[in-house]
């Protein structure tokens, strides 16, 4: 039984990490969406979601090219990113449980 305990420990302590890490992807697209007034404290805030969540988007940023809608750039690698991160939560999951 303790082992059962352990690994739903770690179920959820994957989810969390899970669901923290897509508010943090959300709250970076917004501010980058919205040009907020400068305030030294969302100035931090700001950085942090970019140190935080840039070097992930990168990764598909090298292979997913910006899409030009007529001198509007959308920049579809977050929804990719968010897909991919849903698919490897799901996996890891489906690991745990399958250790259970």
């Amino acid at each position: 039984m303790p082992l059962a305990d352990a690994i739903d420990t770690i179920q959820g302590f994957v989810y969390v990490l899970f669901l923290v890490y897509l508010l943090c992807i959300f709250a970076y697209i917004l501010t980058s969406w919205i040009p907020l007034p400068y305030n030294v404290w969302l100035n931090r805030v700001q950085r942090f979601l970019y140190d935080v969540v840039d070097p992930y988007l990168r990764l598909f940023r090298r292979f997913i090219p910006q899409l030009s809608l007529g001198g509007l750039g959308l920049d579809l690698s977050p929804i990719v990113a968010i897909i991919v991160l849903y698919a490897v939560n799901a996996l890891v999951q489906g690991l745990l449980e399958s250790l259970h």
